[in-house]
């Protein structure tokens, strides 16, 4: 039987919501590997809304759950009809909103707290030994509520490559184990079953962040 793997997306666009590459991404791995995605958000007002052509907040107010509808084709589900014991698996793509609208860890760093909604489904999936994978800057969460677990944003020395490798740093601080890897690859937390990739961590070609997926997505469905 196909593999089911919930995807927690955390709205529609970079700076405010999941990041789309890296979404799509996600999809296209597990449809490759022939499993099946079954699309999640929660149903909760986004922080803010960006214009991604200024890189500015506007007035605007926009849900989550609906923006996330458009990276699903419409079919997403609400976060908390989520049910661990139908899935085998979760994946949570990057983009600002995971530190926005699924934490608070773009205003308020390690010191953050996780949406409520979140931390059931994440702590639902750890306890029941079902793999987490996880890209670009939501590793943070499991930083969060995972003390003692290895995960990988990229590097922790910032440079023009690795503009957020403060990130590691501040995962340090929570306990956690940050280790360097290349865009292109996958950290594999064995004893936590969890899978990391930096994705747009890093300033690279959209392939190299679609392959780093590629690799995060195989490790997931091979520990599911």
């Amino acid at each position: 039987m196909a593999k089911k793997v919930a995807v927690v997306l955390a709205g529609c666009g970079v700076f405010d919501g999941s990041e789309i590459h890296e979404a799509s991404a996600v999809l296209v791995h597990l449809s490759r590997a022939g499993a099946q995605a079954e699309i999640y958000a929660p149903n909760v007002a986004q922080m803010h809304v960006v214009d991604h052509v200024k890189g500015q907040p506007t007035q605007e107010q926009r849900n989550v759950l609906v923006e996330s509808a458009r990276i699903a084709r419409g079919n997403v589900k609400d976060l908390a009809t989520l049910d661990v014991k139908g899935l085998d698996a979760l994946i949570i793509p990057g983009g600002f909103g995971v530190a926005k609208n699924l934490s608070t860890w773009a205003t308020q760093g390690k010191d953050c707290s996780i949406s409520k909604e979140v931390e059931v489904v994440l702590r639902a999936f750890h306890a029941a030994r079902k793999p987490i994978g996880l890209c670009c800057i939501s590793p943070v969460l499991a930083a969060k509520l995972f003390p003692g677990c290895e995960v990988t944003v990229g590097h922790d020395t910032e440079c023009e490559q690795w503009p957020y490798a403060k990130t590691a740093e501040a995962m340090k601080e929570l306990g956690c184990r940050h280790v360097n890897s290349k865009v292109t690859e996958a950290h594999v937390d064995a004893r936590n079953r969890l899978v990391s990739t930096s994705a747009f961590m890093c300033n690279a070609p959209v392939h190299h962040v679609h392959d780093g997926v590629g690799k995060m997505v195989q490790e997931v469905l091979r520990l599911a």
